[in-house]
């Protein structure tokens, strides 16, 4: 029996060889240039709905360390914030202090106009051209005081704030939710009352506060004193609980960062090619090109037909 030798099924054969080497190569030069296994889902078979969900989950670890970075510079300036109003009501009582060892008021209640803008200037504090401390009104001015005179002008110091009951909570991740609002009605009625009162002091019958002290303002101005390391404290202590949010968020953000970073190793032990064996892959996947064109040239010039005549 005589095996039939047929140049078009040679030809067939190698061409056919020929494109399954070419596409190993393009598949090769892809791992090598983009550093991927697949450029989508369909390239890595049964492990599709597995990346899928992984990367359901980075996106969700994205999201919350871009929302923890802001809520973290929302508290810094919160902080700030609640520390220029403890730091005016320390000044206040300083002065007062100062006042009563020289025996003289005279420059007192211009430093105490000068805290009280201090004050009321922290307790409308703003963060990306929102009121820190208005609860649920953030558009709203929460402290509409703006002299030491509209204290004692007739309204009741709650009139003053404009703030809402809301205190702002954030989630930091799937488990862990804080608060991280304050309102300033919390933090500044008892300084504005104790503002109030060195005002009514001042303008009324024992007044006013300048020069040498008299008896009477004496004992008025020694009574303030704990009243203002009073509002001093518990400013201190609301920057304190800002400050353990803080720690939170930090916290919550570090853990984020290493799941994030444990998620995306999974992701890339998927996805990722391995770079040797890509290299090495087209390397083979171009000799095969190239053996295979040869072997094409060879069959072109031994064919049958090259022994013809050519009339």
């Amino acid at each position: 029996m005589v095996t039939r030798v047929s140049t078009a099924g040679n030809y067939s054969a190698i061409l056919a060889n020929l494109m399954a080497a070419e596409d190993r190569q393009v598949n090769a030069e892809n791992r090598v240039a983009s550093q991927k296994n697949g450029a989508d889902l369909k390239a890595y078979a049964t492990k599709a709905e597995q990346l899928t969900a992984m990367n359901s989950i980075a996106k969700r670890l994205q999201t919350y360390q871009d929302q923890n970075s802001q809520i973290a510079s929302k508290l810094t300036t919160q902080d700030q914030a609640l520390t220029s109003v403890a730091d005016a009501s320390g000044a206040v009582a300083q002065a007062i202090r100062e006042a009563l060892a020289a025996d003289n008021a005279d420059t007192l209640m211009q430093q105490v106009q000068g805290q009280f803008q201090t004050t009321v200037s922290g307790l409308n504090a703003q963060f990306d051209g929102k009121y820190l401390f208005a609860g649920g009104q953030i558009n709203v001015t929460p402290v509409t005081a703006t002299q030491l005179s509209s204290l004692t002008a007739g309204p009741p110091i709650s009139s003053f704030f404009q703030n809402d009951n809301y205190q702002v909570q954030a989630k930091l991740d799937d488990s862990t939710t804080v608060t991280t609002g304050q309102l300033a009605s919390n933090l500044g009625t008892n300084i504005l009352t104790s503002f109030q009162s060195l005002q009514a002091f001042d303008t009324g019958g024992s007044g006013p506060l300048n020069g040498p002290l008299t008896a009477a303002q004496r004992t008025f101005l020694q009574g303030e004193l704990a009243n203002w390391d009073a509002n001093r404290a518990s400013v201190t202590t609301a920057a304190a609980q800002n400050g353990l949010v803080q720690k939170q968020v930090d916290q919550s953000a570090t853990n984020l960062v290493t799941q994030h970073d444990t998620l995306t190793a999974m992701i890339g032990n998927i996805t990722d090619a391995d770079m040797a064996k890509a290299a090495t892959d087209l390397s083979n996947a171009q000799l095969s090109v190239q053996a295979t064109a040869r072997v094409l040239q060879a069959l072109q010039s031994s064919s049958l037909l090259s022994l013809l005549p050519t009339q």
